[in-house]
């Protein structure tokens, strides 16, 4: 039986959170099947956290170079994978991205991305060019609905730029390039996300992709399975070679940015955020906040404030604790975050 610690050491270890992977930065996005994405810097600082000698540099040559690309993908939202990954899981996702598109009705969605195909066979669009283009073709629906169709059911990719983490604020897309996997295997993305996130249940693996149906694919893979069980008696499946160092192995601080694919890795959050704090971390309009990890599991949120000069690490804990334990990791992700501040302080927030 796996206890609640047990299972969060055995996730920490595989997200490279007990201790930084010695290697590159697509070997990280490889092994943790790709990082969330909203926003440009969260998958920055989702690298750095876990991965030894981490430079910025890195990233943006592998996003400029296509090994990396920025997409949408798990749960119709925006992930970072490598372009090999992106191959494979796009076509498993096809459902997932295709009922999200369905959700707007009145849009003649072939026809829709017939012209989008058109228009981006011309060169790279953002959004907000794209749309009034498509609007004009198609004068009676609502042009967020026609973008929003052609973002979930197009192969696309967002470009590269010189920006500090790679991307603007209004990204250009231009289709993804890469031939898709014409036979994409489901028990080889199970097996993907065991490597990252296990042990798991059939609810973990499908809360993490947004795809349905996956309890049938674990089942069918039992025999090149472990089959364990939870304190909580849950039916879990693991990889049999996947580390799983027990709950009593010491685990740093470590700081997880905006949207942390970890946080949301799992239907069951409990071996990372207790229950009790999940409303502190998830807002009402579904925004992911940063958090914080002593002893390997959430113990506050955190935010980066920049005035001048001056940067600030503000954590707002959910219970106390010493301060004095961050510092170290605090200094260290805001010598990264923000390397032309002459001044770095970490603060706790007033209550």
């Amino acid at each position: 039986m796996l206890s609640l610690r047990d299972l969060n050491r055995a996730t920490l270890a595989r997200q490279h959170l007990l201790r930084r992977h010695e290697g590159s930065a697509a070997d990280v996005v490889h092994r943790l099947a790709g990082l969330q994405a909203q926003e440009p810097r969260p998958p920055y600082l989702g690298v750095w956290t876990r991965l030894a000698g981490f430079g910025r540099d890195e990233l943006h040559r592998d996003l400029h170079a296509g090994t990396l690309v920025r997409a949408t993908l798990h749960r119709a939202t925006l992930h970072l994978v490598t372009a090999g990954d992106y191959a494979a899981f796009r076509p498993l996702l096809h459902p997932v991205l295709a009922a999200a598109a369905r959700r707007f009705e009145g849009v003649d969605a072939d026809a829709v991305v017939a012209a989008a195909a058109r228009l981006l066979a011309e060169g790279p669009h953002t959004f907000n060019e794209l749309r009034p283009k498509l609007l004009k073709e198609f004068p009676e629906a609502d042009q967020r609905h026609l973008g929003y169709a052609v973002r979930m059911l197009m192969p696309l990719v967002m470009v590269p730029t010189q920006d500090r983490w790679s991307f603007p604020r209004d990204p250009a897309f231009a289709p993804a390039g890469v031939t898709l996997d014409p036979a994409p295997s489901a028990e080889a993305f199970a097996e993907r996300y065991l490597a990252a996130f296990g042990p798991a249940t059939a609810a973990d693996l499908q809360a993490w992709s947004g795809l349905g149906g996956l309890a049938s694919v674990l089942d069918g893979m039992r025999d090149r399975l472990e089959v364990l069980t939870g304190e909580d008696g849950r039916v879990l499946y693991d990889l049999p070679d996947a580390p799983r160092p027990g709950g009593d192995v010491p685990a740093p601080v470590r700081f997880l940015p905006d949207f942390d694919t970890l946080v949301l890795g799992h239907a069951d959050r409990r071996r990372i955020v207790a229950d009790e704090h999940r409303g502190l971390v998830t807002t009402k309009n579904l925004r992911v906040r940063a958090t914080y990890l002593i002893d390997g599991f959430a113990a506050g949120t955190w935010q980066i404030k920049r005035s001048g000069k001056k940067a600030r690490l503000i954590v707002t804990p959910f219970a106390p604790h010493r301060p004095d334990i961050l510092e170290e990791e605090a200094t260290a992700l805001l010598a990264f975050a923000e390397p032309d501040a002459t001044q770095r302080t970490l603060e706790v927030a007033e209550d």
